[in-house]
Parts: C-alpha cells; structure tokens; sequence
C-alpha cells in the first residue's frame, strides 16, 4: 500500500498538530483528506469531498478516521458506487453525534448511517470517551461489521490521550491493511 492510498480522515475541528494522524502523516506520508470547513462540518459536503479524493487517487485506499471522520466512512460507504475502491478502514473514537449535548451542533450528522460496511474495518473505543459511551461504539461497530478493539481508558484517543504517534493504532493498521 502506497502512502497516498492511505486517507486520512479527521474528526470535527481536524487534527491539530499533536495528533496521532496529524504525525502519521507527517511522518508516513499519508494522505489528509481536507475539508472546506471544519467548524461546521456539513454531512453532504464532507461526503463529496471525500468522493472526489478516492476517485482522485490511484488503487484501492484505506481510510484512517478520527471521531466524526469515522461517520463520515460510514455515511459515504452508504452513499458512494465507489466504496469497493477502500480495501479496509480503521475507525478509532466515533462521535455519537445523537448524544444531546452534539446533537444541535453536528444536525446534518443525524440520523446515524448504520449499514454494514462494504469493506473490511477496525473500531477502537475507549472506555471514557467523553464523545461516545463504550456501549454505542460496541452497537456501531455491530451495525458496521467492524472489529471491535477495547482501548481501555484511553479518553477520545486524540492528542489529549497522551498516545504521541500511538504506535499500537499503527499495529493495528498493519494487521488490517495485510488481513
């Protein structure tokens, strides 16, 4: 897998500098796919955004989403005549955006895209996630056909988590990418 087939997918408000997918990128070459607006991610505008990279890109991609990103790899599989270009995706702390304090600010979000997933894919959820309980990231990675990986306590699995270039997310997108 080349590094720009690799798509990266950050949450609401993007990935900040010290994030594991910001230093994945800078350090693997992978490829960030960014949004016009990352204050008021729009459901719609994210999904072409995303449609156009993957058809941008050359070969089969594999999608790395954060948070809301990771919705947005089940919004644009539901949507897309191109999901059998992704070969797998890993989906690290998936926003709940029903829970009642995210429901106003992310409404496009809603209802939740819950069909299985046309291609092979990870979940990893933490315990105290303040953006998605353990039980709903179990019932998405159910929903989505996703391999259910239990991170602990680990927080929103973001730069605030302390994980640096989370060595282990880079183990399990290795097992993904050659499963």
């Amino acid at each position: 897998m080349k590094p720009h087939n690799v798509l990266i997918l950050p949450g609401w408000q993007g990935s900040g500098p010290q994030h594991w997918q910001s230093l994945w990128q800078a350090q693997l070459g992978f490829l960030r796919v960014a949004q016009h607006d990352w204050q008021r991610p729009l459901r719609g505008d994210w999904i072409a955004r995303l449609e156009d990279v993957v058809l941008a890109t050359d070969g089969p991609v594999v999608l790395v989403a954060h948070s809301l990103g990771c919705l947005l790899a089940a919004a644009w599989a539901a949507h897309s005549r191109n999901a059998h270009r992704v070969k797998a995706a890993l989906l690290v702390a998936p926003a709940d955006v029903e829970q009642e304090s995210l429901r106003p600010l992310l409404a496009s979000w809603s209802p939740l895209p819950l069909q299985k997933l046309p291609f092979k894919s990870t979940l990893v959820a933490s315990h105290d996630d303040p953006f998605c309980s353990f039980g709903r990231a179990q019932a998405f990675a159910a929903a989505w056909g996703a391999v259910l990986v239990d991170a602990g306590k680990a927080g929103h699995i973001n730069a605030d988590s302390g994980l640096g270039a989370w060595p282990h997310g880079l183990v399990l997108l290795n097992d993904l990418i050659h499963s």
